[in-house]
């Protein structure tokens, strides 16, 4: 029998500050937009105008995250619309759907 040896010892490597500049930028646009949002929310009156720019914002949002989080940006643009296009018509179909049904649920009253 052949023995095996067992090197059970954790070899740390060092920092790699590309890395971590990488992870604070992403961190601090996300924080950014964020924080335009909060904002928005305090400052502007309710309405249309202000539903859109959260609308807009979230999707830049959605966006950005995909890109750095699932590596996009790194392929093919076809593959990075071909998973914004349907959020995008999503996002219009439930913002369609709000607003027909609200019609109905007033023109029963």
């Amino acid at each position: 029998m052949s023995s095996h040896e067992n090197n059970s010892t954790l070899e740390v490597l060092p920092r790699n500050k590309e890395k971590i500049k990488k992870i604070w930028k992403t961190a601090g646009i996300l924080l950014a937009i964020t924080a335009v949002e909060f904002l928005l929310a305090f400052t502007m009156e309710r309405g249309m105008l202000l539903f859109a720019i959260f609308i807009g914002l979230t999707l830049v949002k959605a966006a950005y995250i995909m890109m750095e989080f699932m590596h996009l940006k790194d392929e093919s643009k076809t593959l990075f619309w071909s998973i914004m296009l349907p959020l995008i018509f999503l996002v219009w179909l439930l913002i369609a759907l709000f607003k027909e049904g609200a019609e109905i649920f007033m023109y029963r009253w």
